[in-house]
């Protein structure tokens, strides 16, 4: 990944607070041009830095009341890539991580209630192959949401 200079990370700071501030106002605050600001933007994107833009969708409001991280025990690690090949197509799982400590894998999933919830553990994950047990761990509030925060001038 290239190296980002003061610039990009003032770029990124004015960008994570809102995305949809029009370059122009970005240029503006940044005392650049709105093209030197298209141009860091587009370059950002390219190598990665900047990995997209979208909207939050409060689950709750699409009628998804259960958040919950379930952690996946598998026969072995390197089955991790077939699982994940199987969980993509799971539309209630919005996160999956290969992770060290107790489990293979953690994921985070929404559910609608809990009957919702025990199909998606018991009919959908539990049977995919190489998982041999889970752990469900059930989110009672989210009280913190954010991206890492930049820093200009480190």
């Amino acid at each position: 990944m290239e190296r980002i200079d003061n610039l990009d990370k003032k770029i990124l700071l004015i960008l994570s607070k809102n995305a949809r501030i029009p370059f122009k106002d970005v240029a503006a605050e940044c005392g650049v041009s709105r093209a030197a600001i298209h141009q860091r933007v587009q370059r950002l994107m390219e190598a990665g830095v900047i990995t997209g833009s979208s909207f939050d969708v409060n689950p709750k409001s699409l009628g998804y009341t259960t958040c919950t991280y379930v952690g996946l025990n598998l026969e072995r690690g390197s089955m991790y890539k077939n699982v994940v090949k199987r969980i993509i197509d799971i539309p209630e799982i919005v996160e999956c991580h290969f992770t060290t400590g107790p489990y293979t894998m953690l994921i985070k999933a929404y559910a609608r209630d809990n009957e919702q919830l025990m199909d998606l553990l018991n009919n959908r994950l539990q049977t995919i192959p190489g998982v041999v047990s889970t752990e469900t761990l059930i989110s009672l509030e989210q009280s913190v949401k954010r991206e890492i925060t930049v820093s200009v001038n480190e």
